[in-house]
């Protein structure tokens, strides 16, 4: 029995050991910096009116209640994201159930699938901001030539369609990461469940209800997870096409926080744009975790 625990514990010690490294990664690249942000949002810090630090405490927290720059950015996030992994949810299953079938060419449809998330976020910025270019643009191209519209719309320079415009270039550019994240899920479905269920006289949207979304749900929960992250801190694609304009209107949270700490040197305020930014965050991705968790035993539930 002494000789089981001495094995034990030795294994304990070598699995500790072999995580040390990764954890103090974590502390390095996670843990210092979030700390530091805390730490420099107490202080009013600005290289244009002063060079050195003042401590005010929760000040920089107050000023930011009476800011509307802030809240608005914080609404444009959130609508961003929401509608963004939504519709990215929805085609990235649609096209993970036909990447899954068996045809001809099903190789190369899936290297083609998973393109426009293997190339730079700029350059896709870049390539949406001259589609949804006003005067020579290949939409009010193909609008005009179709007669859907009456003369050409300046898409990036109307607040509500420069919104719907990002929004469109990032489903196009992450709906093949959701889709290849869930198509990794269906392939570790047995065929022998449907199989089985067809053969009790269930349709495909039954199979589809009662055996793909509850066995998927892990891959659905992570796809989310990673897209809602992702989407809350876009910077590089709004940063190419808009750059937060018309008017604010697709200013992100991560661009506001560029504009305080580069424009207007104020790392104070900027340090604590960013932890409330993480909270949200935290907050955010606890609720969408808790709310798929239930969504997942009531389907389950279900069966």
């Amino acid at each position: 029995m002494s000789n089981l625990k001495t094995v034990r514990d030795r294994e304990k010690l070598t699995g500790w050991l072999l995580i040390t490294p990764a954890l103090l990664l974590l502390l390095l690249v996670f843990a210092y910096p979030i700390g530091r942000a805390i730490w420099l949002s107490l202080f009013t810090k600005n290289l244009g009116t002063n060079l050195q630090p003042v401590f005010t405490g929760i000040g920089n927290y107050s000023r930011m209640m009476g800011d509307g720059r802030f809240w608005q950015s914080i609404g444009n996030t959130t609508i961003f994201t929401a509608i963004a992994v939504s519709i990215e949810l929805i085609l990235g299953m649609g096209v993970a159930l036909v990447l899954n079938q068996s045809f001809r060419g099903r190789g190369l449809a899936r290297t083609i699938a998973i393109l426009p998330w293997a190339l730079p976020t700029a350059l896709i910025g870049l390539t949406w901001t001259w589609i949804f270019n006003d005067q020579y643009g290949v939409l009010n191209d193909i609008l005009l030539r179709l007669h859907l519209i009456p003369e050409a719309i300046n898409w990036l320079g109307d607040p509500t369609l420069a919104l719907f415009a990002t929004i469109a270039a990032d489903i196009w550019k992450t709906t093949s990461f959701v889709a290849i994240l869930l198509l990794a899920g269906l392939q570790s479905i047995s065929e022998d469940l449907y199989e089985a269920h067809a053969i009790d006289g269930a349709t495909p949207w039954q199979s589809f209800r009662q055996i793909t979304l509850p066995l998927l749900m892990p891959q659905i929960l992570i796809a989310v997870l990673f897209r809602f992250a992702q989407s809350f801190g876009v910077f590089d694609l709004i940063k190419v096409m808009t750059e937060g304009g018309p008017a604010g209107a697709t200013e992100m949270v991560s661009i506001y926080i560029y504009a305080t700490v580069m424009r207007y040197l104020d790392f104070g305020y900027g340090a604590a744009l960013v932890v409330v930014t993480f909270l949200v965050l935290i907050v955010a991705v606890a609720i969408s975790t808790f709310i798929l968790s239930k969504l997942r035993t009531n389907i389950s539930g279900a069966q």
